[in-house]
């Protein structure tokens, strides 16, 4: 892609200032990190202007307190400046990083009990109130709001629905022109992460675009994803695992994205990536392109939300291309004289008839204005739902270009959804039952719903469509839906009053679900309507999710909780899923795990998915047994999740997703599961279950043949025996299918023995079929085919090779067919009859080159003469110890870490529990209640005094005078 010509950067009005970088949170745990970086690191964008520090771009002349992430925080008490090179033009090239300590200029407190107030590098009397950051001059706001209001001229706090995302987001916008063509888009992208959601629409293309292209601002490309409009006209996608430059050019607004046409193979329309705060509250916007002309690169899009407390509508609106039109005589005049303000008209029009005119002023150099208008009718709030308000804009001196577009509902690749459950209900219940929302928001303001609702106590009576009520009694319903009828778990309709305030609160996820049924009339399930973010999930946004109720559970349990889950298989027969739970209560609930098996009560593979904390979880599972893709076909494979509450299964769902995937040699078919069909295997269970939707997978693979074409796309498949094997794939060889395994790993085949457990009884028999001896002690014939007890006193039965084990044993596992797995430990839990298998953990040596004594070992060994070990977690009882920036510590022991260039933390501790280090801040937050406190290097404490310890006797001195 060639250079990216001269069309300026959409910069924002005087007084629109933009969103600073905020660490991430929510990550998952990892080693502490450092991220202050020293000061001779060079600016991450050629050429760019300011510091580079810690990942994080400054300006010239900006301050700072650095932010070493949890659990340091920000330092208050240290203030960097970017400095202005001393050499050069000033505000060229890049600048000197210089921090310094300021406690010392703190100022002299006269008060007895001076305090320590989060947020603040000085001490403060109590008497004194802290002086809030206040706003520059002349971005007083106009008009009166709430301390919520997510104003777009506000830099104060963020409002509820930016705290709610998390510091985790970043929201960035395009405006998208070019020189050789009349179309407009909008790029809406989210950083998550380390990954970019985006989302694109665009008018006036001649064809539609084939790839997105990201690039930095001298044209080089980064990253391009296939370009493939829904039925909206958006553009969806995933950028994911971007790398650390590509971040740096984003947070510097030098990273550029352009929509490919087969007409312009290097980007036909193109713009920087901004960010501003507008972007968190906007609910409605527009494109505007030119109106009546040939000229090219004139466009421009308005960002818009309602006011919380009024019927105000804020705009942000950036343009390009009509401040370009003039001669280049008075271009030349401009740039001599400094950058002139040129007026410019904005209109509000419906059906053509003028309603409204606003004036405003921009320069080339700042083509973007923020205004408002205010006191909208109920007629024209009315038309801004139905998306027939226009907005149009061109100069005020004179004759030039006009851009125009219609005001809609903010479009968005994300997904309108919702969990419903009892423990959300107005009045908490626990009935077992479950609800699940997809909702869909038309550019007219209509609504489009469809709810599932489970296992129910009672007949439905109401599903509404509310807000978060101020008092129980005081409900403002916006939409009364349609119920369900007799036997059907389904209702789908559409809300059409929902109008403009209502669509701004769906959007800003401010509405709720309530369903009442005849035993609960106020409600037995409620659910909060919340977007989730594009995540590249197609099947989000083609099926319904799966329904997970307590009351599906095997005996049924009667919580509060419920669920929904996505899920799908995609070519290579890789299971997709993402979960979302409501109503567990928290954290404090501990691990929840998902399970993905066959019909309960029935013995059968259990594959676990992922174990997690929070609310909801996404993953892929690979290389599935071939019995839960046949159940998964058939539609009687189920979806657990298990909590601490209910480890045998909090959570149940039916799954049905058709395929017909392959598992190695063994073709798989929708019908004929002739294991279900043995004699002595009960399919009451099974019968008894009732039936759900189909989830019909937009990547449900197509039938397939070892042959097939498809297999010589692949280069990592392999070749054995006569047959293709895909890449991954695990299967019996021909010349000895009990007591060998091959699995295919690209283009290698990979055979090794099954190595056989060994066994403590004295009579072993050798069962068909099987290529380890068995024990005689039970009858083996009888295990594989009858339901296991869940008594925890016999035990508990281990699926890996289907086997009874005595409670409290320990034993390394078999899982066919590989065989004995040295590298995990399994126990058997007595009292609630669970197998809990993990990793063994091989112990760090301090030899140079290691050795593994027995092929089939697990861990490594140091040679006879070499050094000794310095700690075994798993197989011996000694200490683990832990990393920690460099540095080894021993188990037990607390240090306070070194952080350069500020030295060592004292005021941060950090102690090695079971081989990961955990680090805190020291609490210094309660106040001194002993008067004038003495300065310690990190908290204040309290000074002896002579009358208090006259009254003290001498260890309760010595103690005081210890800790002093």
């Amino acid at each position: 892609m060639p250079s990216l010509p001269s069309p300026p950067a959409p910069l924002l009005f005087l007084g629109l200032l933009l969103l600073g970088p905020r660490p991430a949170r929510g990550t998952s745990p990892e080693p502490p990190a450092l991220p202050i970086r020293p000061e001779e690191e060079s600016l991450p964008i050629p050429g760019a202007t300011g510091c580079a520090f810690g990942e994080k771009v400054y300006a010239l002349d900006e301050t700072w307190h650095p932010d070493l992430g949890e659990p340091f925080g920000v330092m208050r008490c240290m203030l960097c400046a970017c400095e202005t090179p001393q050499w050069g033009p000033r505000s060229k090239g890049p600048g000197k990083v210089s921090c310094k300590n300021i406690k010392p200029e703190c100022p002299v407190l006269s008060c007895g009990e001076p305090r320590q107030l989060p947020g603040h590098c000085c001490q403060t009397c109590p008497e004194e109130r802290s002086v809030p950051d206040t706003q520059p001059t002349g971005l007083a706001s106009e008009y009166p709001r709430d301390p919520e209001h997510r104003s777009y001229r506000d830099r104060g706090e963020p409002g509820a629905e930016g705290r709610a995302r998390g510091d985790g987001y970043t929201d960035f916008v395009a405006l998208l022109t070019g020189p050789r063509s009349q179309a407009v888009a909008r790029a809406r992208v989210i950083l998550l992460r380390s990954s970019l959601r985006f989302s694109i629409s665009y008018q006036q293309l001649d064809r539609r675009p084939t790839r997105i292209r990201f690039s930095n601002s001298t044209g080089g490309v980064l990253f391009e994803h296939p370009a493939a409009p829904n039925q909206d006209g958006l553009v969806c996608g995933v950028w994911r695992a971007v790398p650390r430059l590509s971040l740096r050019f984003l947070r510097a607004e030098q990273l550029h994205v352009g929509l490919v046409t087969p007409a312009h193979p290097s980007g036909e329309i193109w713009g920087p990536l901004i960010r501003h705060r507008a972007l968190a509250a906007e609910t409605f916007s527009a494109i505007l392109t030119l109106e009546g002309s040939t000229q090219q690169g004139v466009g421009g899009i308005t960002l818009l939300t309602l006011s919380d407390t009024e019927d105000s509508l804020h705009f942000l609106l950036l343009f390009r291309g009509l401040l370009e039109s003039r001669s280049r005589e008075v271009s030349t005049c401009t740039i001599i004289a400094g950058p002139a303000q040129v007026p410019l008209r904005l209109q509000i029009l419906h059906e053509g008839q003028l309603l409204r005119e606003l004036q405003a002023n921009a320069s080339a150099q700042e083509t973007g204005f923020a205004e408002v208008l205010p006191n909208l009718t109920a007629q024209e709030m009315h038309w801004l739902v139905l998306g027939e308000l226009q907005m149009a804009l061109e100069r005020a001196d004179g004759p030039g270009p006009r851009i125009s577009g219609h005001i809609a509902a903010r479009k968005s690749c994300d997904v309108l959804q919702s969990v419903l459950c009892g423990a959300d209900a107005l009045n908490p219940v626990q009935t077992g039952a479950a609800g699940s929302a997809r909702l869909t928001l038309l550019g007219n303001g209509s609504l489009i719903y469809k709810v599932q609702v489970v296992s129910t106590g009672s007949e439905v009576v109401a599903m509404t469509l509310e807000t978060k009520p101020q008092r129980r009694d005081q409900r403002t319903v916006l939409c009364h839906m349609a119920g369900l009828q007799p036997g059907e778990h389904m209702a789908m309709g559409v809300c059409l009053g929902l109008g403009a305030r209502g669509a701004h609160m769906l959007l800003q996820n401010e509405l709720f679900l309530n369903v009442a049924t005849k035993d609960f009339p106020d409600g037995e399930l409620r659910g909060h309507v919340a977007a989730l973010p594009y995540n590249g999930h197609r099947a989000r946004h083609n099926t319904l999710p799966v329904p997970l109720a307590g009351a599906l559970v095997l005996p049924p349990v009667q919580s509060g909780a419920a669920g929904h889950a996505w899920l799908s298989l995609d070519t290579h027969c890789h299971l997709h899923y993402e979960v979302l739970l409501a109503g567990l209560g928290g954290s404090e609930q501990g691990t929840v795990t998902a399970y993905l098996l066959g019909p309960p009560g029935l013995p059968g593979p259990r594959r676990l998915l992922k174990g997690f904390y929070g609310p909801e979880v996404q993953g892929v599972a690979k290389d599935l047994e071939p019995e839960l893709l046949q159940h998964l076909a058939q539609g009687t494979a189920f979806l657990l999740i298990a909590t601490k509450r209910n480890p045998q299964g909090e959570l149940q769902g039916q799954v049905h997703i058709a395929n017909q995937c392959e598992a190695g040699s063994l073709r798989l078919a929708e019908a004929g599961f002739q294991e279900a069909r043995k004699p002595g295997v009960s399919h009451a269970a099974v019968a008894a279950l009732p039936s759900f939707p189909t989830v019909l997978s937009p990547d449900t693979p197509a039938p397939v043949k070892p042959s097939g074409s498809w297999r010589a796309q692949d280069p990592n498949t392999c070749f054995f025996e006569g047959q293709q094997r895909p890449h991954g794939s695990r299967w019996a060889p021909n010349y000895d299918r009990l007591c060998s395994v091959c699995t295919c790993q690209k283009r290698t085949v990979i055979c090794d023995p099954v190595v056989c457990p060994p066994l403590s009884c004295l009579r072993q028999v050798q069962v068909p079929d099987q290529c380890c001896p068995v024990c005689a002690e039970k009858d083996v014939r009888e295990l594989p085919g009858l339901p296991r007890s869940r008594d925890p006193g016999e035990g508990c039965y281990f699926d890996g090779d289907r086997s009874w084990r005595a409670a409290g044993t320990r034993w390394h596992p078999v899982v066919p067919p590989f065989g004995l797995i040295k590298c995990a430990v399994c126990t058997c839990k007595g009292n609630t009859g669970e197998v809990h298998c993990e990793k063994v953990q091989c112990p760090r040596l301090a030899c140079a080159h290691p050795v593994r004594a027995n092929p089939t070992d697990c861990c490594k060994q140091c040679p006879a003469a070499a050094y000794p070990q310095l700690g075994d977690p798993m197989q011996a009882d000694g200490p683990r110890g832990c990393r920690f920036a460099g540095q080894w510590f021993p188990e037990s022991q607390s240090w306070h870490p070194s952080v350069p260039p500020f030295g060592e933390m004292s005021c941060i501790t950090c102690r090695c529990g079971g081989g990961v280090p955990h680090c805190e801040r020291d609490n210094c937050s309660l106040p001194l209640s002993c008067g004038p406190g003495k300065e310690s290097r990190c908290c204040s404490r309290c000074t002896l005094r002579q009358s208090a310890a006259e009254n003290r006797t001498v260890p309760e001195l010595e103690k005081e005078a210890e800790d002093s």
